[in-house]
């Protein structure tokens, strides 16, 4: 994969300079010539492996992705730094979490994250359900432990009442894993179909503009779907960041070695999952180091970086118009009403460092 993405990124270097403009394709080509990188994002949850998605759990696990007594110190909730009105993010460089603490990388979206190949910018959790006992425990983040977690649930009868109608067939069903799999069947809902681009893509011509359709060809072409393809446009395997020149200062920040935390392979030292862009226009700021703000920018660094082209401007701002067209259809959740604390619930702890 990552002999690919080099050769692609030789064989763009030596087209370089881009034409100022994209010529537009015939709209039939443009889509036929797309199918085969992407596909749309489906209009019902893919559901997944292991899990079902009951009425039940998938209610449960929206109580427990807004209800901040999952954090030690009962501020911090799942939404709090995936917040499903700012397109499934914080809107911050990096998230602060217990104490105040500021994380080491930027929170990536779990809009339609049950497609991504794994969770994490450096794919350490293979699922959602894996993903929601991270933070959880992280003392950077929700500072919490799994005891303390199932005791506060236990406390109160309406989140004990919950668990049984989620897990019907289980002995005890107030559990950790369960706290996991109800939060994932949650999130797998969270997905944005009907954006510009998946009506496009299922035959509506006039779905998109004519800058964005030349920014989709434009993003074919100079070799972006090397990284970024697939029904999440990006999130399906994992590349290094800076093919031709490493991004420097705070793009790529020193002593973040990517993926070699997580497998301790030479190879993979400053590889990350490369990000999944549907959305991407309401997810600023951008990268694993949410160093920068700007989508045009972001478009330009990668050009250069991973693909050794300057892209001229009107190009790059036909790939951020086309980038747009990603935009879906976002989730409309109420916020649950969340069980009532009693006398036993474990009270907030300080957040003390």
């Amino acid at each position: 994969m990552k002999t690919s993405l080099l050769a692609i990124a030789a064989t763009a270097a030596l087209a370089a300079p881009a034409l100022a403009q994209t010529d537009l394709p015939a709209d039939a080509d443009l889509r036929s010539a797309a199918l085969e990188w992407f596909e749309p994002i489906p209009d019902t949850p893919q559901i997944p492996a292991g899990n079902v998605l009951t009425p039940e759990r998938v209610d449960l696990g929206a109580m427990l992705f807004f209800d901040p007594r999952m954090s030690r110190s009962g501020v911090f909730s799942c939404q709090s730094c995936h917040n499903v009105g700012l397109g499934g993010v914080d809107g911050l460089t990096t998230s602060i979490g217990h104490g105040w603490q500021q994380g080491p990388r930027n929170s990536p979206t779990m809009l339609n994250a049950i497609f991504n190949i794994a969770q994490f910018w450096d794919g350490r959790a293979p699922d959602l359900a894996a993903q929601a006992k991270g933070p959880v425990q992280a003392g950077v983040e929700m500072n919490n432990t799994p005891e303390n977690l199932i005791g506060t649930l236990n406390s109160m009868p309406g989140y004990v009442d919950a668990f049984k109608a989620a897990f019907p067939d289980e002995d005890a069903p107030v559990s950790f894993d369960n706290f996991a799999r109800a939060i994932e069947a949650f999130e797998a809902t969270l997905i944005t179909p009907d954006s510009a681009f998946d009506r496009f893509l299922k035959g509506d011509d006039a779905a998109m503009t004519d800058q964005e359709k030349r920014g989709l060809a434009a993003f074919m072409d100079t070799g972006c779907t090397a990284c970024h393809a697939g029904r999440n446009v990006g999130g399906q395997d994992y590349y290094p960041f800076g093919v031709i020149e490493r991004p420097g200062g705070s793009v790529l920040p020193e002593g973040d070695r990517g993926r070699f935390a997580v497998t301790q392979t030479a190879d993979d030292e400053y590889v990350f999952r490369a990000a999944p862009l549907r959305n991407v226009a309401l997810t600023a700021p951008y990268f694993h180091s949410g160093a920068v703000w700007d989508l045009h920018e972001a478009v330009s660094i990668m050009s250069s970086s991973q693909l050794g082209t300057e892209l001229a401007e009107p190009q790059v701002d036909e790939i951020v118009a086309f980038l747009g067209s990603l935009t879906g259809k976002q989730p409309q959740i109420v916020h649950p009403i969340l069980p009532v604390r009693n006398a036993e619930t474990p009270q907030p702890q300080p957040m003390v460092q």
